[in-house]
């Protein structure tokens, strides 16, 4: 590193006095409860600054974020890490030294002469200890004060380097006895908080968050898990994973309300974020591909709650000739292969588990114990509101019959689902799916959808039907939908590019979605999106992003 980089980079260290650059995570673990006033000071400033002071007194602060140097690192290219390598070591003192690399999770002291220190690795924690008469530096034996000087300066959270011999101690565990001093790499400026529980702060500051509560760890790897777990069961059947584009002119694919922008290259044209990939995969299944998918990001201008952000990960395939009932069954041996995929899943499915099936008309008109009216008649829509009125349930914002029947369904149908028993909704009503096929429903007369959702404890995780691939119907779907924005900006607009694609001839194909946040949510355990978020939900992401530094 050159020496006009090396003061760039530590500029605010050297020339500002030390002073506490107050950003946002400072701000966030200053105004949580579970610190007393006492403490948040404390933790939060004065630590800060004796710290510094701290490293000043032990070395110039340049000489504590060393450069790594002839270390052969855990985990590299054909090196397995510590423990995986060295678990056949029986009691006693491997003859070739190592090294060690890791963060100090623990320190305990037993005498003047001897230091335990706990260091994380990938696959847990492992003990190095220091002895004094075992450890060197580059002029020999240590001194007491030396020695005692490395319990004085590492502390929990510390990054250092040890070199020694792999060692099983007389009671089997596997530990590093030091030989060198150990190195410090990278310190601690902050106390690491022995609790941090607070959902807003830890999801503002992930990173205090993992380093905590190791749980937080597990969900983000649970999420590896699910993402492998997917591209491994669409890869073995032979789908082919493709990538769309996120920034088009007009967003289609889904009912919902789009992010608009401008770019620079189009002065004055509106583009949108998409809001699924849906109709661009379905370009590539009439060029001639046969079965594609794509995971990939997706946004909603929606608002944020516990299952929804306004960004978030989806999957979504698309195969030809392919029916409803195969995509039932395709989305429960995915759910099957998942399941034994994911180490440590919260959730767990087995051959034998059943997977209901409720159509949504009939399954309606059960609990309600009345007919619903003909959906196609001009009266449909206050004539469901009189069933609201009935039941004296609360009505949804702007209540167009999509809404209602959607409504209904939350309060009816949904909660039928449960963890033994995840459930199919089918053969939705056609006005809640205006991109795939209709047909008459014979046992109840009404116009319905090719489609099912999956719900597992009230909660949807999959969405699948049957694609409509004439660009007759289609356009007739597109110009209903059209009529409907006069009342709901989020009704989907008429995209005629996609129309054309159509009239090239798409075969029958059968289409899926899954919301990837939750199906991690699902085998995590956990019942928040911004828990399963790297960085939380957009709301933590732009506070993080707000927070200045003084």
């Amino acid at each position: 590193m050159s020496k006009d980089v090396f003061v760039r980079r530590f500029r605010p260290y050297l020339f500002s006095g030390f002073k506490r650059s107050q950003y946002l995570p400072a701000r966030a673990f200053a105004s949580k409860p579970y610190l007393r006033a006492k403490e948040k000071q404390q933790d939060v400033t004065h630590d800060y600054e004796k710290r510094v002071a701290q490293l000043q007194a032990y070395r110039p602060l340049s000489e504590c974020y060393p450069r790594l140097e002839n270390v052969d690192v855990q985990d590299s290219a054909g090196k397995k890490a510590f423990k995986s390598q060295y678990e056949h070591l029986e009691v006693g003192i491997n003859p070739a030294a190592d090294s060690l690399l890791g963060r100090i999770h623990s320190i305990r002291t037993a005498g003047s002469k001897l230091l335990f220190i706990d260091v994380k690795q990938p696959d847990g924690t492992l003990q190095v200890v220091c002895q004094l008469g075992k450890l060197q530096d580059g002029d020999g034996n240590i001194t007491s004060e030396v020695f005692k000087g490395i319990a004085k300066i590492a502390r929990k959270g510390d990054v250092y380097e040890f070199t020694g011999w792999p060692h099983r101690t007389a009671r089997g565990e596997l530990s590093l006895l030091a030989t060198d001093m150990p190195t410090l790499l990278s310190p601690s400026l902050h106390q690491i908080p022995e609790a941090f529980e607070d959902p807003e702060a830890r999801a503002r500051a992930r990173h205090v968050d993992m380093l905590v509560n190791p749980d937080a760890i597990r969900t983000l790897r649970v999420r590896h898990e699910v993402d492998a777990g997917l591209q491994e069961y669409f890869n073995d059947r032979g789908f082919t994973r493709v990538y769309t584009p996120i920034l088009g002119a007009g967003a289609g694919g889904a009912t919902a309300r789009p992010f608009e922008t401008e770019a620079t290259e189009f002065n004055g044209e509106k583009l949108n974020l998409r809001i699924a990939p849906e109709l661009w995969l379905k370009r590539l299944i009439v060029g001639g591909m046969h079965a594609v998918y794509e995971i990939g990001p997706a946004f909603r201008n929606e608002g944020v709650d516990a299952t929804h952000n306004p960004e978030f990960n989806i999957c979504e395939f698309y195969k030809a000739y392919t029916t409803l009932d195969d995509l039932m069954r395709m989305t429960a041996s995915l759910l099957l292969h998942l399941s034994s995929h994911v180490k440590d899943s919260s959730f767990a499915v087995d051959a034998l588990k059943t997977f209901e099936e409720v159509e949504f008309i009939p399954g309606l008109q059960s609990k309600l114990q009345h007919q619903l009216p003909d959906l196609q008649s001009p009266r449909a829509q206050e004539q469901v509101l009189a069933i609201f009125d009935k039941y004296e349930l609360v009505k949804p914002s702007n209540p167009t019959l999509p809404r209602l029947l959607d409504t209904l369904a939350a309060y009816f149908l949904e909660p039928l689902s449960n963890e033994n028993n995840p459930t199919f909704i089918t053969h939705h009503p056609a006005c809640l799916s205006p991109l795939s096929k209709h047909f008459t429903c014979p046992q109840t007369g009404q116009i319905v959808a090719a489609r099912a959702e999956l719900f597992i404890n009230g909660r949807e995780y999959a969405n699948m039907y049957e694609e409509e691939n004439s660009p007759f119907e289609q356009r007739r779907k597109f110009e209903e939908q059209l009529k409907q924005r006069e009342t709901d900006a989020e009704a989907m607009e008429l995209d005629e590019n996609y129309l054309q694609v159509l009239e090239w001839g798409m075969p029958p194909t059968g289409g899926w979605g899954c919301g990837v946040d939750r199906l991690v949510m699902l085998f995590s355990g956990r019942e928040r999106m911004a828990d399963v978020l790297p960085f939380g939900s957009l709301r933590n992401v732009v506070g993080l992003g707000s927070g200045k530094r003084k």
